[in-house]
């Protein structure tokens, strides 16, 4: 027989957790199963749960995820279910997302299909939850539609290799994201929401914002690496081009402004690029993400060779303005129409100390925790 673990993160829930903790003893009549309740309450839950014969974990650690992690600790079964011992979820419907393991997916996520009047505020309904639900499938080509309910179940071998670690409520995105990426067959199944009994501990904007931080600074390619190649091509055409003169369109002349503009570009948009190398070795070497091809690339682009790829563009930016001073020089130190070849060169040497400087901040972040 298959042994179910049920994890209860618990922080000042004494008008809840008993009745969480009878309505999951009556859905798992006859089944081999535990409930762990991991607690770091500051009012009578821990004792309420104590009394219901259950395994209390108890420590001092706040956060979302932190509960989790540390209620995983505990786990002795094959399957496992998650879910907020606030009465949100109704526990009665655990036999739904056994049924969904049995059939060979290895997570099971709860989509909060019917929304009990009062459950959830507006804002969360239509606007924070359907949004982070977006990101999400956008990002990462998921087809999660609910990807913040925290009714799930997961089977614990699977779990072992998902390597979560954060402590707070990002923890729910997380293990969605890191599901994905080591190619968990993921169902989704309809499941009821109920208002919560006492204070919510959600922080709308925070909690929010740490969600869509999470998935941004796993997915560098929408935030960082796409934005900063447009910007670095766009700066270097717009160089390119008015090196060789003016442009006229409309009957405006552009020469000298543009190009400055260009020159931000281009510095802007190489900057942006070396943040996405970093924030994806950041991801790689402490958040334990896998990429072959970043991995490669990482031991490819070397402190020593950055340094020397920052020593060659200086040397050619120096060559340039050096080129430019001689010209001034030879005229009598009089008027020069070198402007722009003369930020063109300046631009190469800011990218210098750009690649230099990126190089050693990447072998930093190379160093595992």
């Amino acid at each position: 027989m298959v042994k179910i673990s049920v994890i209860l993160p618990c922080r000042n829930e004494e008008k809840t957790i008993g009745v969480c903790i009878e309505k999951i003893k009556k859905a798992l009549v006859g089944k081999d199963y535990e409930i762990i309740v991991s607690d770091s309450s500051k009012d009578s839950s821990a004792k309420i749960a104590s009394k219901k014969e259950v395994k209390v974990i108890k420590h001092d650690k706040e956060g979302y995820g932190a509960a989790y992690l540390e209620g995983f600790k505990a786990v002795n079964g094959d399957y496992i279910i998650i879910g907020d011992c606030d009465n949100t979820y109704d526990f009665l419907e655990i036999s739904k997302f056994i049924d969904e393991l049995d059939k060979g997916f290895d997570l099971v996520v709860g989509q909060r299909k019917k929304i009990v009047n009062g459950a959830m505020p507006f804002l969360h309904r239509y606007v924070g939850n359907p949004f982070l639900s977006f990101i999400l499938r956008l990002f990462f080509r998921a087809k999660i539609k609910d990807s913040q309910s925290g009714f799930r179940a997961i089977r614990k071998k699977r779990l072992d290799k998902l390597n979560l670690s954060t402590k707070g409520m990002e923890f729910a995105s997380e293990m969605i994201v890191q599901a994905l990426k080591n190619k968990l067959k993921i169902s989704e199944i309809p499941i009821t929401y109920y208002p919560r009994i006492g204070e919510s501990k959600l922080r709308s904007f925070n909690d929010g914002w740490k969600h869509l931080r999470f998935m941004l600074l796993y997915s560098p390619l929408y935030l960082f690496l796409i934005p900063g190649i447009f910007l670095f091509i766009l700066g270097l055409i717009i160089m390119a081009r008015l090196l060789f003169g003016p442009i006229t369109i409309f009957n405006l002349t552009f020469t000298d402004h543009p190009f400055i503009i260009g020159s931000f570009l281009t510095i802007v948009g190489y900057q942006i690029i070396n943040l996405g190398l970093f924030a994806k070795v950041y991801a790689i070497t402490h958040l334990n993400e896998k990429n072959k091809i970043v991995s490669s690339l990482i031991k490819y682009i070397t402190l020593e060779r950055a340094i020397l790829l920052g020593i060659l563009l200086f040397f050619i930016g120096l060559i340039i303005d050096l080129i430019i001073l001689l010209e001034w020089f030879n005229s009598g130190f009089g008027g020069l129409a070198k402007i722009n070849l003369a930020i063109f060169g300046t631009t190469i040497i800011i990218m210098s100390m750009q690649t230099v400087f990126s190089g050693f901040f990447l072998s930093i972040l190379g160093i595992k925790k």
